[in-house]
């Protein structure tokens, strides 16, 4: 497993303070971009697009990113199979920030619950005050 996968089920907050930063330092041209389950209102996970992906969402219908891991456009689904259908795009009154209303087709997040689906959002632990997680096991 790597460092994503077993944080994703670890109960210990390890916050990357540094992505911002790291996702900064790569002089790409990037807007942070909110993806919303347009039924339930769940926020879903949080990624980055550029021009391109945003052209190629409003053109398609479906959600394209810009994958900050892999430095390359991220059609979201493409290989997993978890598309999401864009119902709207929005933009925040500095239009810095993108929202996407989505549909998914599927699950949404690379991680799975145990039951070994594919989760249904990003978020699916609670930060107790404590500084613990606690998963919900809905997700």
């Amino acid at each position: 497993m790597n460092r994503t996968e077993l944080m994703g089920e670890s109960p210990y907050l390890e916050l990357d303070y540094g992505r911002l930063a790291t996702v900064a330092a790569s002089g790409r041209e990037l807007l942070p971009v909110v993806l919303q389950n347009a039924d339930t209102g769940a926020v879903l996970f949080v990624a980055y697009a550029n021009a391109q992906a945003l052209r190629e969402t409003l053109d398609s219908g479906r959600a394209v990113l810009w994958s900050t891991s892999r430095d390359e456009l991220w059609r979201k689904g493409a290989t997993s199979g978890d598309v999401l259908d864009v119902v709207d795009v929005w933009v925040n009154c500095e239009q810095n920030s993108l929202l996407y209303r989505v549909r998914p087709r599927a699950g949404v997040c690379h991680t799975r619950n145990a039951r070994g689906d594919t989760r249904s959002r990003c978020y699916y632990r609670r930060v107790n005050r404590d500084g613990t997680l606690e998963l919900d096991p809905d997700a």
